[in-house]
C-alpha cells in the first residue's frame, strides 16, 4: 500500500454566491507559507452560474477536539 502524503491538506471551497461548500480539493501546506486563501471561479449549481469559491476548512470545526477545561 502506497504512503499518504502528509505534506497536503484537504480543505473546502465555499461559494460566494449560495453560501454551500460544493468542491474539495487538497493543498500543499508547506509550498503555500504567507499565501492568502486559495480563490477560484468554478460553477455553482445552485445558482447555476460560475462564482467565486474560497478557501476554508473541510469540516468547519465539526469534529475537532476542544480544549479541555480546567
Amino acid at each position: 500500500m502506497a504512503k499518504k502524503n502528509t505534506k497536503r491538506k484537504l480543505i473546502g471551497l465555499v461559494s460566494q454566491l449560495s453560501g454551500h461548500r460544493t468542491y474539495y480539493t487538497t493543498v500543499n501546506t508547506q509550498q503555500r507559507n504567507g499565501l492568502g486563501k486559495l480563490t477560484l471561479r468554478k460553477y455553482d449549481p445552485i445558482a447555476r452560474k460560475h462564482a467565486i469559491y474560497e478557501e476554508t476548512k473541510k469540516n468547519l470545526g465539526r469534529n475537532e477536539v476542544k480544549a479541555r477545561k480546567g
